[in-house]
């Protein structure tokens, strides 16, 4: 597995909205390009109407920045448009990043309202990395969501990503494939992201492999003869009862049983896999080969999944391409990067707050941290509670919780510890995250999921999870509703 999991991608510096550039050259000219802003991430809107999601892209926000610099090229374009200040394309020259980056843990639970990741900054830096932020984040954030609702469909039954050839675009397939394995997905049909990340790559045949041979049964037989150790029949090209599943048996016993071997499965790639399933493991248990699996793909998501499951469907794993690596049913996962706060000059944290209509869109001032309160009895999360960034929740007493918009709603709780999750990535432009394996993302984001109450992790209406604020950070925040 390669150290740099980015060195197949060209730099992104430029990679931003064209709006970024205006602002931070006018911050530049009007000399407060170095006054220290405060940001941060958030979503407001759990996609597919879901309890919670899954937070991913911390690995490659990580690199983004780790490599942040300005070719000459890039410099020859701004001075291109006549409208940026010599000086200012002379500080991205010498372009060296200074920010502190706190985020939440790749593979935790998130829920909307709270900040996912926080940059402390010359306001110049801090807001010029918008666009990849929310890019980076936005994207693997929305498909390892997507994976681990169909993962939890699935139960026991492993789920495959197999939707290289329906993303949108490289990064897409690639980065969206890891970003599924975090979420709970076994393996990948894409090769790229084996070599790169090690997520395993699996696959065997397309109905192109069965076309191409004179009848389906000489494509069995020749692919056995290739790959006796692993040999999964694509079933369905002409017709899965009739033909495909007698020929993969047929295949078997003529090519793989002399050779000690059997047959790993079939998979069933189109008609009415409930129906198909069943039919087709009665004829594999008939034949001798109950230890044969059945791999179901075709158009799949988890509402699919559990309807199959419900109607008895005998599969064994699931391969699912477009309405995964797409989250074709809510495809936009919605993050935005606002504004907290600014120092002035005696370093004291002014807090800014964004206003609407909207009372979603009404954004939670100050510089901040992101509790998580669990249960000490079974270690299930009971709340989160957005603080000051210095603020501790005393762990020896009840703690009051109340909703933020309808704080009459309240909650006293005991007997519970509380975790800080923001954590720190970079601290005045130096990298401090520690790289960790596919793997074990994938495991601390089953385990946190697991934290979770049955209630919030149900698929149609589930119980809302409550993100509450501390009393502190409620005062400030309603001091400066009032005030404006």
């Amino acid at each position: 597995m390669q150290d740099d999991c980015f060195n197949f991608r060209a730099n992104l510096t430029m990679l931003t909205d064209f709006y970024e550039f205006t602002m931070v050259n006018g911050y530049f000219v009007k000399g407060i390009g170095d006054k220290t802003a405060y940001f941060d991430m958030f979503f407001r809107k759990v996609p597919d109407d879901g309890g919670y999601a899954i937070i991913a892209g911390i690995e490659q926000l990580v690199e983004y920045l780790k490599t942040l610099k300005f070719t000459p090229e890039d410099i020859g374009y701004m001075r291109s448009k006549g409208i940026f200040d010599e000086r200012f394309l002379s500080y991205l020259e010498n372009f060296r990043f200074e920010c502190d980056v706190w985020a939440i843990p790749e593979g935790t639970p998130i829920f909307p309202g709270e900040p996912i990741v926080t940059v402390r900054g010359p306001i110049i830096q801090a807001q010029f990395i918008e666009t990849m932020v929310l890019l980076t984040i936005n994207h693997q954030s929305l498909i390892a969501t997507k994976a681990n609702r169909m993962v939890r469909a699935a139960g026991e039954r492993p789920v495959f990503e197999f939707g290289s050839r329906r993303a949108q675009g490289g990064d897409g397939s690639i980065l969206g494939a890891r970003a599924a394995f975090i979420g709970g997905c076994k393996g990948t049909s894409c090769v790229m992201v084996d070599r790169d990340f090690g997520v395993p790559a699996v696959g065997t045949m397309a109905h192109s492999w069965v076309q191409a041979f004179s009848c389906e049964y000489d494509a069995f037989c020749a692919y056995a003869e290739i790959y006796p150790e692993n040999c999964v029949f694509l079933v369905d090209t002409y017709n899965a009862l009739k033909l495909g599943i007698p020929n993969a048996i047929k295949a078997s016993r003529d090519v793989l049983e002399p050779k000690g071997r059997r047959m790993k499965g079939i998979r069933l790639d189109s008609g009415d896999i409930a129906y198909l399933s069943k039919k087709a493991r009665a004829m594999l248990d008939d034949a001798g080969y109950p230890d044969a699996k059945i791999m179901a793909s075709n158009s799949l998501d988890e509402f699919i999944i559990r309807d199959l499951l419900v109607q008895g469907a005998c599969i064994d794993s699931f391969g699912i391409g477009e309405r995964l690596i797409t989250s074709r049913s809510e495809p936009v996962f919605g993050g935005v990067y606002k504004l907290a706060a600014v120092e002035d000059e005696n370093g004291e944290i002014i807090p800014k707050i964004k206003i609407s209509e909207n009372v979603e869109k009404i954004t939670t001032p100050h510089f901040k941290q992101v509790h998580r309160l669990y249960d000490r009895k079974n270690n299930k999360a009971i709340a989160d509670v957005v603080t000051l960034f210095d603020e501790s929740i005393p762990e020896d007493k009840p703690y009051l919780l109340f909703d933020p918009m309808y704080n009459w709603k309240k909650k006293l709780v005991s007997n519970f510890y509380a975790r800080p999750l923001l954590e720190p990535l970079f601290i005045k432009g130096k990298c401090v995250y520690q790289k960790k394996s596919i793997e074990s993302l994938q495991a601390y984001c089953l385990s946190q999921v697991d934290t979770l109450w049955s209630e919030v992790t149900r698929f149609e209406n589930p119980h809302r999870y409550y993100v509450d604020l501390s009393k502190k950070l409620w005062d400030i925040k309603q001091s400066l509703l009032q005030a404006y």
